[in-house]
């Protein structure tokens, strides 16, 4: 009994560690966050945060536009549409997280949103290349 507390601290020791560290954007920098209104990002804090869990890695920090919005729903994934409590739908203009593989698909369609460098993690500079993202940029507004 006592080996299995502490093989349940060391695994929480270990998932918290990933969560303290710093998480930086795709510009090397502090990651600022996305947007608060709707409440994103993988933890719903705000931020476009990942760790190992998140299998969508939801990274990119984007402003939803109507034709995005279609297109995703149009590939299976219907970001208008509320879900709740945990989903309030999006509409043009919302700030979200969104998965980094689905913008890449996008911009390769030629309909990806425009994304915020500063809030999006660097993680997704595994799956798009930091001068496809730039072709695509809004600045970051302190106002979220």
């Amino acid at each position: 009994e006592n080996w299995l507390k502490h093989i349940i601290f060391l695994l929480v020791t270990l998932l918290s560690k990933g969560m303290s560290e710093p998480q930086k954007n795709v510009l090397g920098s502090e990651l600022k966050p996305c947007c608060y209104d709707p409440m994103t990002g993988w933890y719903r804090d705000g931020f476009c945060k990942t760790d190992a869990r998140d299998r969508g890695v939801h990274t990119v920090c984007a402003q939803m536009t109507d034709e995005f919005l279609n297109y995703s729903r149009m590939k299976g994934n219907d970001l208008m549409t509320p879900h709740l409590p945990h989903f309030p739908g999006l509409k043009s203009g919302d700030k979200w997280c969104l998965c980094v593989s689905r913008w890449r698909e996008a911009f390769m369609a030629g309909i990806a949103p425009p994304v915020v460098l500063e809030a999006s993690h660097q993680k997704s500079l595994f799956v798009v290349s930091l001068g496809d993202l730039k072709n695509l940029t809004i600045p970051s507004k302190d106002e979220l």
